[in-house]
Parts: C-alpha cells; structure tokens; sequence
C-alpha cells in the first residue's frame, strides 16, 4: 500500500479511508495560544506527492492542520461529514489535483458545487497538477471556485504566494 517505510510511518489511515496529517501548533511572536491553525485539504492519489507536498507546506507555514484525500469521493465524503458537524470547520484551503481514479478533480468540483458543500465560500480552492496542457488551464479558469492553477513540483516559495504569506 505505501511505497516505503519511512512514508507509512508518516501516514495513519481513517476509517473512510482518508490520511490525515496533523501539526502541532507552534505559537510564534505573532500568534497566541488561541491562534487557529490554517487547514488544508490536500487531494491527490500520490502519496509521495502528499508526503512532499506536507513537508513543503510545513515549511513554508508554521501553523497548519493537513488533511490528505486519495482522491476526490473521499474528499467528498469528509467535506460533508465536516458540514454536517460544523459548517465553520471546513478546511481554509483544498488543493486539488486533476488526474485521479474514482473521481478526478473535474468531477470534484462538479460535485462540491452541485452539493453546495461551503455556500459562504470559506475554502479556497487551488489546483495543483503536473499538467502543462493548456485546455486544463483553462478549463481551471473557467470554475469560479477555483482560485488559480498552480504547476506540480510545488515549492516553498509557490506556497507562500499561494497562501499570501
């Protein structure tokens, strides 16, 4: 299932199957104890993806709760669980890749929109994807949810300008 050692150490499945990365807080000199954390949901079927991805957004944010999908129906399936619980707990920001078995990012986005998933439009949703075609670019474009198109490999600084930081 994982590809090595040192990456499902890292991993911890839940029960619908999702993986769930969590981060301690760190309080900085501009954060107090009562700082909410910026949370992630991070849709991709890589898991070495996810593990890089984590790492750099680790790095890049110092306070961060990550949530990872495998694709998009488990996605789906905890943005409704966390809507239904509390609407204001859903994540800050989705990253979402397109290619993808069981529901690809196209599919994800027809759904969350026809499902009225976050009607105040708290999460912002940005598509990360090692597609260069242009017809995927701007089909992203053409999604009003979708916040931009950000190229695969990410790094610290595309996630920080990412998340204005």
């Amino acid at each position: 299932m994982f590809k090595s050692e040192t990456v499902r150490k890292l991993f911890s499945y839940t029960t619908n199957r999702n993986i769930t990365f969590l981060k301690p807080i760190r309080i900085s000199n501009n954060m107090n104890a009562d700082s909410k954390p910026v949370s992630i949901l991070l849709v991709d079927d890589d898991e070495i993806n996810n593990f890089i991805s984590i790492k750099l957004i680790k790095k890049a944010i110092e306070n961060t709760e990550i949530s990872a999908c495998l694709n998009g129906r488990f996605a789906i399936d905890e943005l409704l669980q966390i809507q239904k619980k509390d609407p204001n707990e859903l994540p800050d920001f989705i990253l979402l890749d397109i290619n993808m078995p069981i529901m690809n990012g196209w599919e994800f986005l027809d759904e969350y929109r026809r499902l009225n998933i976050d009607p105040l439009g708290k999460s912002k949703i940005f598509i990360i994807s090692s597609s260069v075609f242009s017809n995927d670019i701007n089909k992203a474009k053409s999604y009003p949810l979708v916040k931009n198109f950000i190229s695969k490999p990410l790094s610290v600084d595309k996630i920080k300008e990412m998340f204005a930081v």
